[in-house]
C-alpha cells in the first residue's frame, strides 16, 4: 500500500515538503491547514481546512485515514497543534517528524530585547519609544491595546482581530521583504521600535536587518518551548530524509 503522509501545515516549508512528497511516486500527502487564511494558496497532493478535534480526534484521523507518518511543519507559535500532534502520535505509533526553520539570532550592532510573550513586550514599549512596527501576526493584539500615548503601525497577510491598539494604522502586506524596502518603510513611519515573534526563516528578516541599519530597538517575543523528547530537523530535506521514503 502506497505510504500516506500527513503534513500539518501553514508555512513555506510546509508548502515545499507536500510539492516534493507529491512527486515520489507511490507516496500520497494530506496538508492539513487550521483555516486562518482564508487564500492559503494552491498546494500539492490533497488539502484539508480545519482542525482535528484535539488530541483524540486527530488520533482518529490518523487510524481512519491510515496514515504512515506525521510531519509537524506549522507555525513556531502554534504550540497547541505541536502538542497535540505529539500526543496523537505517540497515542497511535505513527512516526512523526517536527520541522522547525532556525530562529533568528542577534549579531553585532542589534538592540534586542527578548520576552517570553507579548503581554511582556507591550510592557517594555513605553520605555523604548513612541512610534512601533508591530509585525506579531493579526492575533494577540489585545496586549496592546490599552497603551496610552503609543502609535502602531500593524502589518500583518490578513486584517487582524480587535481589540486593537487605540492608535493604529494597519498595513496588510506579505513577504519576502526587502532591506531597501523595509528601511524606506520605517523611515517614512518613523518608527522607534519593531516589535516581532522570532519566527525565523528569510522571508521577513529584512525588517531586522532594517531596524539594526537604522540602529531602532527591536522586541523579540521567544518561541514556546516544543514538547518533552521533541528533536526537531530544520528544513525540508532533513524532513525527507527522517521519514527515509526513499529516492525520487
Amino acid at each position: 500500500m502506497s505510504p500516506h503522509v500527513l503534513v500539518l501545515g501553514g508555512t513555506t516549508e510546509a508548502r515545499e515538503l507536500a510539492a516534493r512528497l507529491a512527486a515520489r511516486p507511490g507516496v500520497r500527502v494530506t496538508t492539513s491547514l487550521a483555516g486562518r487564511v482564508s487564500r492559503p494558496g494552491a498546494l500539492e497532493g490533497d488539502v484539508r481546512i480545519g482542525g482535528f478535534g484535539g488530541v483524540d480526534g486527530l488520533a482518529r484521523w490518523l487510524r481512519e485515514h491510515r496514515v504512515d507518518a506525521v510531519v509537524d511543519a506549522t507555525h513556531p507559535f502554534a504550540a497547541g497543534i505541536t502538542a497535540n500532534a505529539a500526543l496523537a502520535a505517540a497515542a497511535t505509533e505513527v512516526p512523526a517528524v517536527v520541522l522547525r526553520r532556525p530562529g533568528w539570532r542577534p549579531g553585532p550592532g542589534d538592540l534586542w530585547h527578548s520576552t517570553a510573550s507579548l503581554a511582556e513586550a507591550a510592557a517594555l514599549l513605553p520605555e523604548l519609544g513612541r512610534r512601533v512596527f508591530l509585525t506579531t501576526g493579526r492575533l494577540g493584539l489585545e496586549a496592546f491595546a490599552e497603551l496610552p500615548g503609543l502609535h502602531f503601525l500593524v502589518r500583518s497577510v490578513e486584517a487582524p482581530e480587535p481589540p486593537l491598539p487605540r492608535d493604529v494604522e494597519v498595513l496588510l502586506a506579505r513577504g519576502p521583504f526587502t532591506v531597501d524596502g523595509e528601511r524606506t518603510l520605517l523611515r517614512e513611519h518613523r518608527i522607534d521600535v519593531l516589535v516581532t515573534k522570532d519566527s525565523g526563516g528569510a522571508a521577513t528578516a529584512a525588517k531586522l536587518t532594517a531596524a539594526r541599519d537604522l540602529g531602532l530597538s527591536v522586541v523579540v517575543v521567544r518561541r514556546p518551548p516544543l514538547p518533552e523528547g521533541v528533536n526537531p530537523v530544520p528544513d525540508v530535506a532533513s524532513a525527507l530524509a527522517r521519514l527515509d521514503l526513499g529516492p525520487l
